[in-house]
């Protein structure tokens, strides 16, 4: 008898760990896994699709046309002001539709076939903060990591948390929390956050 009570006990002792243990994970903030596209943090920066934006730098050649040819920053509007024709939207165009919409442009009572071609010459900054040394403002170079990127800003301080770090895009309306690993890569224009460990 005593033997089946003590049973019960143990049955139903176990019975709550479980759900206590069930419920803490689903509580858990969930860590993004890197993946292979473009628009993620854990990806290469620069592919075919690449996105402008304000302070990225690029180098315009109008064939035959030394006069137009240029290096041009996009503005804090998402503008390039250029010679003969204005201002050209082109934040959030990749390059290839820059050249595009940059040959219409000039076409239109300008140039007779205008041929472009352009390339950034600077991507624009990244920005870290949290627990780094000196946070800031720093120039984008191609296929930066987050571990390059730290050790730019003076690296972690003592109370960062080297397995998670959260990172907002360019063009993110939220952050969000990825592992930090060799192949973690830095996107022009993404805020990195270094956490604070708790333990």
């Amino acid at each position: 008898m005593m033997r089946r009570e003590l049973k019960g006990i143990f049955q139903l002792f176990f019975c709550v760990l479980c759900l206590g243990f069930a419920t803490a994970c689903q509580s858990t903030t969930p860590v993004t896994a890197p993946s292979q596209n473009a628009s993620n943090p854990a990806s290469p920066a620069y592919d075919g699709e690449y996105r402008l934006g304000p302070a990225d730098q690029m180098r315009v050649t109008v064939f035959g046309h030394d006069d137009l040819s240029n290096q041009y920053t996009v503005a804090s509007n998402g503008t390039i002001s250029f010679p003969l024709i204005g201002d050209i939207n082109a934040a959030g165009l990749t390059v290839a539709e820059f050249q595009r919409l940059t040959e219409e442009r000039l076409s239109e009572g300008y140039l007779k076939s205008p041929r472009v071609t352009a390339e950034i010459m600077t991507f624009r900054p990244f920005y870290i903060l949290g627990e780094v040394s000196r946070a800031g403002e720093y120039p984008y170079t191609n296929r930066l990591t987050v571990l390059n990127a730290i050790a730019t800003a003076g690296g972690f301080s003592h109370r960062a948390n080297r397995k998670i770090v959260a990172i907002k895009g360019f063009d993110d309306t939220e952050e969000r929390r990825v592992e930090l690993t060799p192949n973690t890569f830095v996107q022009p224009g993404d805020t990195i956050r270094v956490l604070e460990r708790f333990f």
